[in-house]
């Protein structure tokens, strides 16, 4: 046997109603619900018409449920509560079991990602998800827990914990040095290729200042979006980067990557964990701030 769906009413005229009646004025209901009492009137009205019922009585300025509004108020005031009690599970269930981070793409893709499993290993209950950008992001109104920033750790509204001074260098695959063109001082550098990166276009001009060698030039360079790509140019032989002494870390370990003159430049800039206040206590979030900052200490 089919029984014939119920059409129900508008959407917003039920939840003008039930404000209204809960809260016995249009001028309450229209706070509550961020609209003109104007609005709230013509919403009702349209509840009326629609039900072809009459919901409150109306004399001397004053509202007053009719029988058929006492009628349709509990229900609805309890569907109404059932809904924002599921919404905000739901909300809950989001923010309990994920974390979103923000990065610059190198930093995610030569040292974030490679320590990643091991926070996996520590809390498998947390999902980390990873947004690559190179703009600052707002973590009062986006969708970001965490971000990683490079800068000088004042930014507004935000706390900032240090994770490493800036510490650039020049790499280059192992390969790279021959006998015609060899890397045994900064000035066999005009002999090669430079490779920039358009994200960092100073880091190059810094460490020949910083080495006392600002007038050398190279015979030719190459500019790439990131210093991610930068470096894979490097890997594959095609020319000298330059890039942070933490990202380049693990080619330099596996030997992808050699530092042909190990000498460094520090700069007075370095990469931040930074978060919001609102976010500052929830678990997964310090159960990352504190993993984070002890894979910072590690190197």
């Amino acid at each position: 046997m089919q029984h014939n769906a119920i059409q129900l009413p508008p959407l917003n005229a039920l939840r003008a109603f039930e404000a209204t009646a809960r809260l016995s004025t249009l001028a309450a209901a229209a706070a509550e619900l961020n609209v003109t009492p104007s609005a709230i009137s013509h919403q009702i009205r349209t509840l009326e018409e629609t039900l072809d019922i009459r919901l409150f009585r109306r004399a001397n300025r004053r509202l007053s449920l009719t029988k058929d509004g006492r009628t349709l108020l509990p229900g609805l005031t309890d569907g109404f509560r059932r809904l924002t009690a599921a919404v905000a599970e739901l909300e809950a269930n989001q923010r309990e079991g994920s974390l979103t981070i923000s990065m610059l793409s190198t930093l995610a893709m030569r040292w974030f990602m490679p320590r990643l499993p091991r926070f996996q290993l520590e809390h498998p209950e947390i999902e980390i998800r990873i947004s690559t950008t190179a703009r600052t992001v707002d973590l009062e109104r986006e969708d970001i827990d965490i971000a990683i920033r490079h800068g000088h750790g004042v930014w507004p509204s935000v706390h900032a914990e240090k994770l490493f001074q800036l510490e650039t260098l020049p790499v280059c695959s192992p390969e790279l040095p021959r006998p015609g063109t060899p890397l045994n001082s900064p000035h066999d550098i005009e002999r090669h290729v430079l490779l920039h990166a358009d994200a960092r276009p100073d880091d190059w001009r810094m460490w020949l200042d910083g080495v006392g060698e600002p007038h050398i030039k190279a015979s030719r360079e190459l500019t790439f979006d990131t210093t991610d790509f930068a470096l894979a140019a490097a890997i594959r032989g095609l020319g000298i980067a330059i890039a942070d002494r933490h990202i380049i870390q693990d080619d330099l370990d596996s030997g992808r990557l050699i530092a042909p003159f190990e000498t460094s430049i520090s700069h007075d800039s370095g990469y931040y964990l930074v978060y919001p206040s609102k976010r500052a206590s929830h678990p997964k979030s310090v159960a990352f701030r504190e993993w984070l900052l002890r894979e910072a200490a590690v190197g």
